[in-house]
């Protein structure tokens, strides 16, 4: 039985390593946020930060996020992020990858790294010249593998599909769906969202890209301001996090909102102030496993059609948190992060209790 919403904690992280190599001029912070379900997992990104501390609090809410997603995921794994500095002068970008296997290694298998924003499977592969703990190396046969953001994206259109059917009864091909940013995950649910009939709005700053993406799926380009208000059906943010903030859910006009990106609510009290809005929102935790469910089948072993078969779980995960939500009077967000903290705690009891 789960215990009230509002008397669960979320636990502080555990480690938080921060690193520097003068030589390749690699400069970041490692979260290691939980790992009672196994060796904290989340992937690496290499970013703009305009100092420490912006890149520590960065990766203190990333690394958090990854313990609720690999709980509700039901992965046999805990939750960490690393985050890098773009350094400001020149750099070598292998040497920089392989400082930062070398610190990957030093923690000894109680972090297992993969790409994230900013990074790459070449990245991955050097990070792998240092230590065995990483993933979203390049795949092999029927072996898990290289970019994790085809499953990210996969794994959001299914949680679309559950939640545009309970919030408006439809189907995907009636709907329209406004996509902002179009890196590897945007593109991709584009992708399948253009293969399901559905009609496109898309935000993105390369112009490049957001023509590309108007010819090849005949999609409408906006601004990302103008997308955040546009009468649309559904919202899917995949970019960077905190794009719902006050003003946004004040303004927005999106009946569901489904993305891929990380950390969207810019305060965890928004969930409710969408909900009052009338909107579901789908928690991004849940939303955007795929990638790591990817990443867990390549580091532990499954085969190709068990990850597919886990990433398509995630629409049948959506449905039984929109079902406990309406059981519990709370909303999706808070539902989701009960079923992962409640998974959590159990595994904690019953270490403690050996």
């Amino acid at each position: 039985m789960l215990r009230p919403v509002q008397d669960r904690q979320s636990l502080p992280p555990e480690e938080v390593v921060t690193f520097h190599d003068e030589d390749s001029g690699a400069s970041g912070v490692v979260v290691l946020h939980s790992s009672a379900l196994g060796p904290a997992a989340g992937g690496c990104r290499l970013w703009h930060y305009p100092d420490d501390r912006a890149a520590t609090v960065d990766a203190l809410r990333l690394a958090e996020g990854m313990a609720l997603k690999n709980a509700l995921a039901d992965l046999p794994l805990g939750g960490g992020k690393a985050v890098i500095r773009l350094p400001q002068r020149p750099f070598d970008r292998a040497a920089l990858f392989r400082a930062f296997g070398r610190q990957v290694a030093e923690l000894k298998g109680r972090y297992v790294t993969a790409e994230d924003v900013g990074t790459s499977v070449a990245d991955m592969a050097e990070v792998a010249t240092r230590t065995r703990h990483v993933a979203g190396l390049p795949a092999s046969g029927r072996k898990p593998g290289g970019d994790p953001s085809p499953w990210t994206a996969l794994g959001v259109l299914e949680a679309m599909r559950v939640a545009v059917d309970r919030q408006l009864g439809a189907d995907l091909s009636d709907l329209t769906v406004a996509v902002q940013g179009l890196g590897h995950v945007g593109y991709a649910l584009c992708e399948l969202l253009h293969a399901q009939g559905a009609k496109l709005i898309v935000a993105e700053p390369r112009s490049e890209v957001a023509a590309r993406a108007a010819d090849r799926f005949g999609a409408m380009v906006m601004s990302s301001r103008a997308l955040l208000s546009a009468r649309v059906d559904v919202l899917a943010p995949c970019a960077l996090g905190g794009v719902l903030d006050a003003e946004t859910v004040a303004q927005l006009r999106a009946s569901v909102v489904c993305g891929a990106a990380n950390n969207q609510l810019a305060s965890e009290d928004l969930a409710s102030r969408l909900a009052e809005r009338g909107v579901l929102y789908a928690p991004d935790f849940l939303v955007n496993a795929g990638g790591i469910i990817n990443v867990a089948g390549e580091y532990l072993g499954w085969s190709t059609p068990e990850v597919e078969r886990r990433v398509m779980a995630v629409g049948q995960k959506m449905a039984a948190v929109l079902a406990l939500a309406d059981q519990n009077g709370i909303t999706p967000d808070e539902a989701a992060r009960a079923l992962a903290l409640e998974r959590i705690s159990q595994v904690s009891r019953v270490q403690a209790a050996a």
